[in-house]
């Protein structure tokens, strides 16, 4: 049954953060889901400009903002408004819950750029938001590593709008003058330590006793590398998707186990067995 998959996952994960053991959650879009953020895929992907429709694959892109900035900056504007008229959910609140009860022994990270996992009160030392944050921007001639956070009264952005000349002179970088872009790991990109925590995660994933993988995927590297090598180590995997992922049968394998149920079901009742658990040791 669904509900003993999530109680199995828990009482594994307990065994396995006894004596003082780590845990490693990453969470994937799945997780934001229930907080009505869609993944901009089919339909919420398009971005038209006059004739032209633009898949997230094309306008996501270090080459399409060297060569349509105003295009790109539109889009992001608007998932920006998107995510930021989103509210934590159950999962996010759980985690940062769990967060205050294991502290330095938790780390997340998040291949999410919506900011809500910070916003539900996730420690930001311990939040690694591995492929940006969409509320935030940086020089794009990286003249310095700084990110500095979008202005607060930057016009909302519909689906049709274009980057006006006024947001466009607010979106320059304060050292060098030069055009910020959105603070994100696009598709033609790869991951660092300096803006993506790439050797940071990989630490954690070496210390990690217990892995929870929610509503990720598995398309993209990190998070695959992060689970074969808590897989390796002798680590428990869980998985948390309704649907299966490569995760699964890291799960299977490792005798963790995969909940099929989505994240804002599956984690408060997760987190309430683990803490309880953590609170008898």
């Amino acid at each position: 049954m669904q509900s003993d998959d999530a109680m199995v996952a828990a009482e594994r994960s307990a065994a396995a953060l006894a004596d003082g053991g780590h845990l490693v959650v990453v969470t994937g879009a799945g997780l934001s889901a229930d907080s009505g953020i869609p993944t901009f895929r089919g339909e919420e992907g398009y971005w038209r400009v006059g004739s032209r429709n633009y898949q997230p694959t094309e306008l996501a892109t270090a080459a399409a903002f060297r060569r349509v900035p105003d295009v790109v900056w539109p889009w992001y504007l608007y998932r920006r408004g998107v995510c930021r008229a989103a509210e934590p959910n159950a999962a996010h609140r759980a985690l940062a819950a769990l967060a205050e009860v294991l502290r330095e022994r938790m780390t997340l990270l998040t291949q999410n750029v919506d900011g809500l996992h910070l916003r539900a009160g996730s420690p930001a030392a311990r939040t690694y938001e591995i492929h940006g944050n969409i509320d935030y921007a940086r020089c794009s001639v990286d003249c310095t590593p700084a990110t500095y956070p979008l202005p607060l009264d930057l016009r909302p952005f519909g689906r049709d709008d274009t980057l006006d000349d006024a947001t466009a002179a607010r979106l320059r970088c304060p050292r060098c003058g030069e055009r910020l872009r959105p603070h994100v790991l696009w598709f033609d990109e790869t991951y660092n330590e300096r803006h993506f925590r790439w050797d940071s995660s990989l630490r954690a994933a070496a210390e990690a006793d217990a892995l929870w993988v929610v509503g990720s995927s598995g398309s993209t590297n990190l998070p695959n590398l992060v689970a074969q090598i808590v897989a390796r180590n002798g680590g428990l995997v869980v998985d948390v998707n309704p649907d299966d992922s490569p995760f699964a049968a890291l799960a299977r394998q490792t005798g963790g186990a995969h909940v099929r149920k989505g994240a804002g079901e599956a984690l408060p009742a997760m987190v309430q067995a683990v803490t309880w658990a953590e609170s008898r040791s």
